[in-house]
């Protein structure tokens, strides 16, 4: 069975923050690196080059398959800030909507920038998205 192509790595999380073009997409990943150490307790590490992960999960599947993944965290794409809350929002409609200008994937949050959303709302979901987690598979620090 393959391994998961996003591992976690020894880039410097402060390193790849600096390093981001983007002024808006800079700035707005120092604040979120900010709330979710303090939200999660948790140092990130980096997944994979661009994926900043705070906690991880080890998961085995029905099928079998099994490895470990980032629990929470975000990356400063190009066109968007991707911040991902697992499992999913299946359960957060009520939160979802009170948290601004989004769009959403499977399990990933897509944020054009901090301005457009309530960062008190941002919170609540990452609370409640760990809390779900934990509930299906243990999450632990990095």
């Amino acid at each position: 069975m393959a391994d998961n192509k996003t591992q976690i790595t020894a880039q410097s999380v402060e390193d790849f923050i600096a390093s981001i073009d983007h002024p808006t997409r800079r700035a707005d990943a120092i604040v979120l690196d900010q709330m979710f150490r303090r939200v999660t307790g948790y140092t990130p590490r980096m997944w994979g080059p661009t994926i900043i992960g705070y906690g991880q999960y080890h998961y085995t599947y029905k099928t079998g398959r099994q490895g470990d993944s980032l629990a929470t965290g975000f990356s400063p794409r190009k066109a968007s800030q991707s911040i991902y809350i697992m499992p999913g929002y299946a359960n957060f409609a009520d939160i979802m909507a009170r948290l601004g200008k989004h769009k959403t994937g499977r399990a990933c949050l897509y944020v054009n920038k901090l301005a457009d959303i309530d960062m008190d709302v941002l919170e609540e979901l990452v609370r409640a998205g760990l809390k779900d987690l934990n509930s299906h598979w243990p999450v632990v620090p990095t």
